[in-house]
């Protein structure tokens, strides 16, 4: 059963206290009781109020060893805050915004930001199914001299957009080298279920979409008087609302090296739009935190996720 606040009220009530995080993050990283992380056992002695000491092996860990928050100088009750603000702005946070709402320094918030945005990936995610748009758009100024989907001092975005109807149903989104078939492909394959509808249009980096166990279906211009976002509608739209967000929420000021990063955010938020309350996303966040790996500032400016597509992934 999701357990999670409905209202700043009872987010307040309920994290108040470094207890009640502590409470929570256990309920969230051992719902069918304490398993150690070293053997998997299920007894344990509690040493202190912190740590819990495995009968069987000894292994000693706590509810924020090997998550996010371990080794943190910050209360829990900061993160859950921070938390709870970020997923509950409907257009984004920033480390500007972040920091004026708690008080650190500038610092600590793109940090927490940026961890935050690891999270939002749920390991094993399903992926997408049933009819789905692909296409890519560019971030960056136009330049001349460059024909076709070339790119030099822009960055390549591939959106794939689940068909439901009239709307748009879940997304995804990742940078990509080229417009190559690898790169395009190797997108398609990671986020697209085998047996799904490809809706595209003719470029050839999409050609041999069959032998990969896809049904492709090319779009083209039926008139002159339609334009590009008759063709694919769907990915067109997400590509504008993702460049209002990065523009609206973050004045665009993002370096391409962390890009991937923003886009996980803005698909986890995409995906969600509908939940009911907004602490449904805190929840999903938290939830999803404690499955990830710790992650330090050094290796948030070192360890950027490369691109995973095409020539220059090799």
């Amino acid at each position: 059963m999701e357990d999670y606040p409905k209202t700043l009220m009872e987010f307040e009530s309920r994290f108040s206290t470094e207890d009640g995080c502590r409470q929570y993050l256990r309920q969230l990283r051992w719902p069918k009781g304490f398993r150690c992380p070293h053997c998997g056992g299920s007894e344990y002695w509690q040493i202190r109020e912190l740590l819990f000491q495995c009968k069987a092996c000894h292994h000693q860990t706590s509810v924020t060893a090997g998550t996010i928050f371990q080794d943190t100088h910050l209360p829990l009750r900061i993160w859950f805050r921070a938390m709870w603000w970020v997923t509950s702005q409907k257009a984004g946070a920033s480390a500007l915004g972040l920091k004026r709402t708690l008080g650190c320094s500038y610092k600590t918030a793109w940090i927490l930001l940026h961890k935050f945005r690891r999270a939002m990936v749920r390991p094993g995610r399903d992926r997408l199914q049933g009819t789905v748009e692909v296409d890519e758009t560019y971030l960056g100024g136009l330049e001349e001299g460059l024909r076709g989907r070339q790119v030099d001092n822009k960055t390549l975005i591939a959106i794939a957009a689940q068909c439901q109807g009239k709307k748009i149903g879940r997304i995804r989104m990742q940078q990509v080298p080229d417009a190559s078939a690898e790169s395009l492909q190797g997108f398609i394959q990671e986020s697209v279920n085998p047996g799904s509808v490809i809706r595209t249009d003719g470029w050839t980096g999409y050609a041999g979409l069959e032998s990969k166990g896809y049904r492709h279906k090319v779009i083209v211009l039926a008139g002159k008087r339609k334009s590009p976002s008759d063709l694919l509608p769907y990915v067109h739209r997400i590509a504008s609302l993702l460049k209002r967000w990065l523009l609206g929420t973050h004045q665009g000021a993002i370096s391409h090296e962390h890009l991937d990063y923003y886009l996980d955010e803005y698909v986890f938020r995409f995906n969600r739009r509908t939940s009911r309350y907004r602490g449904k996303l805190f929840y999903r966040l938290i939830e999803q935190a404690v499955q990830i790996p710790p992650v330090t500032y050094d290796g948030i400016r070192q360890n950027v996720r490369g691109l995973r597509y095409g020539k220059h992934n090799q």
